[in-house]
């Protein structure tokens, strides 16, 4: 699907951008995310905003939502699958302040989500995002 230059990239779109940066995630890794859900939408819910103490449903552009790698266990019951949300409105309103690459936003939000998955500090997101490069 080509980009229209007029027109913003609608779900579809940072879905393909989201799709195209986790295939860049090193394949050590990228294997314990197979069963994580990947949703776009174009906000997070009102719940969600609450519940994170949100001035605006502009500061958040991305969320992981389940049961991080380092607290999961076998008798862990699981209600819902393991989820990264990334919320297309935040992430165009941060891609026209800033004039970074909308790919390069895309997929740095998704790693930094996809670190939440592991457990991992903001250090270990960093070396993941270098060794992704």
């Amino acid at each position: 699907m080509e980009h229209k230059p007029h027109l913003p990239p609608d779900l579809a779109e940072i879905e393909r951008l989201a799709e195209q940066a986790l295939a860049t995630i090193p394949a050590e890794l990228r294997r314990h995310v197979e069963n994580v859900v990947l949703r776009i939408e174009d906000f997070c819910d009102a719940e969600t905003e609450k519940e994170m103490g949100l001035e605006s449903p502009f500061e958040l552009m991305g969320l992981y939502r389940g049961i991080d790698m380092l607290r999961e266990s076998v008798a862990t019951v699981r209600t819902s699958p393991d989820m990264i949300f990334l919320y297309r409105r935040p992430l165009l309103d941060y891609w026209c302040e800033t004039g970074e690459d909308l790919y390069t936003l895309v997929r740095h939000v998704m790693i930094h989500e996809i670190g939440h998955h592991f457990g991992f500090s903001d250090d270990d997101m960093e070396e993941l995002e270098r060794r992704s490069e």
